[in-house]
């Protein structure tokens, strides 16, 4: 009895195996038939009695689509830090003392990796393109009401008169705008905002109020003893013991973050004779205060020009620092040195030597001369040496104008 069950049991799967491999067969082609006319599915829209409803092909719902991520993360990072930055200005306000929060490494390393250099070039070229005529007066009052220009001190007031946006950022003054004050021993370079002052201590320049930068980073390695900007050090002296050249005196450093708004163009902060150019490639990111609390050694970072020599208390030097949209540097005596190139060496630097042997001390610059200009606003950090009775005169965080004064003995 058995066996014939289990004959007649093998005699039906033989029968049914064929039926199940051509069911399982047919199921498979129906199913990527199914895919297959998914896939060729036009976008689609219908009308409900709501609103119009638009259909995509089913495959679209599992792609990833990196532009609207991209836009999602980045506008919920940028306001965040919005809100950070509303609520340290509620916490000023109530007049409680906020330390700075400094951007990690992998922040920094982001934002250095967006490509600055290429977008300044870029709108350095658009600042040369001649606008119409027509075109002028409404271009140059938009930015006139964005920034808070005031055209009554430019030495041409006529908007019409300036070709194309450089000519416009570079504009004169007139002579009565900025009298240069002849009381104090240093005067503002430029228009602008002082960010910080005061003495240097253990070899770092507060770039703001808590935040700060390495000395020797930022002006580079002195030359050799036969450069007279940087004088022989003695024996395992510090990188300030370098500088300082006269026993008793102090070195100092000074702050001006200029807005897109100001005066461009800066000016001799005292008398002095300049004897040397180190030019800095870098990054060129924003140095508005907002950055400047925000990533330590903003300074060091971005692309800068380094004027060394002395004065008649020993050593000075006048940095002009490179932002994004501000690639362009421009010293008026100095026709070798070239801003934003295309390629450079990171951590390299390239020396420029005023002192030959038909001139033997250098360029000699007046308080108040014409020294160099940028494309757009910027910053500028002076260091200098001076005895320990000097005194600045400005508090942090003012508004000041070229030729005001910055301190004296």
């Amino acid at each position: 009895m058995a066996a014939s069950v289990r004959s007649r049991f093998l005699r039906l799967l033989r029968v049914v195996a064929p039926w199940r491999s051509s069911l399982l067969h047919c199921e498979n082609t129906a199913v990527s038939h199914v895919l297959q006319s998914l896939r060729k599915l036009p976008v689609r829209a219908f009308y409900t009695n709501a609103r119009r409803v638009h259909t995509a092909p089913a495959r679209t719902l599992f792609l990833l689509r990196p532009l609207p991520i991209l836009l999602v993360t980045g506008g919920g990072y940028a306001g965040y830090r919005q809100y950070e930055k509303y609520r340290e200005r509620e916490l000023e306000k109530l007049g409680l003392e906020i330390p700075p929060k400094l951007a990690g490494h992998w922040e920094v390393a982001l934002y250095k990796s967006v490509p600055t250099r290429l977008l300044s070039r870029a709108w350095g070229r658009l600042n040369q393109v001649e606008l119409p005529h027509w075109l002028r007066r409404p271009v140059y009052s938009l930015y006139i009401w964005t920034f808070g220009v005031n055209m009554k001190e430019a030495a041409v007031e006529d908007l019409h008169h300036y070709r194309n946006l450089s000519e416009f950022f570079r504009r004169k003054l007139k002579p009565q705008a900025r009298p240069v004050c002849g009381l104090h021993s240093v005067i503002s370079p430029s228009d602008g905002k002082i960010l910080n002052f005061g003495q240097v201590k253990n070899c770092e320049v507060e770039q703001v109020k808590g935040v700060t930068y390495s000395l020797e980073s930022f002006l580079g390695p002195r030359t050799s003893t036969d450069d007279l900007s940087f004088p022989p050090a003695p024996p395992c002296g510090s990188f300030r013991n370098q500088l300082v050249t006269r026993e008793g005196n102090e070195l100092y450093h000074c702050v001006i973050y200029l807005a897109p708004g100001d005066y461009h163009c800066f000016h001799s902060p005292t008398d002095w004779t300049v004897s040397h150019r180190r030019h800095f490639p870098g990054s060129l990111m924003s140095v508005n205060p907002g950055m400047a609390r925000w990533i330590k050694e903003l300074f060091c970072h971005n692309e800068r020009v380094v004027l060394t020599g002395d004065w008649k208390h020993g050593f000075f030097s006048l940095t002009a620092v490179g932002a994004t949209n501000v690639g362009s540097i421009r010293i008026y005596f100095d026709r070798d040195l070239h801003t934003n190139s295309p390629r450079y060496s990171k951590g390299s630097y390239n020396d420029f030597s005023f002192v030959t042997h038909t001139n033997k001390e250098g360029i000699p610059m007046r308080k108040g001369e014409h020294l160099g200009e940028f494309n757009l606003g910027s910053t500028i950090v002076l260091i200098f040496e001076a005895p320990k009775d000097f005194n600045f005169k400005l508090k942090a965080g003012q508004k000041i104008r070229f030729g005001e004064a910055l301190g004296s003995l």
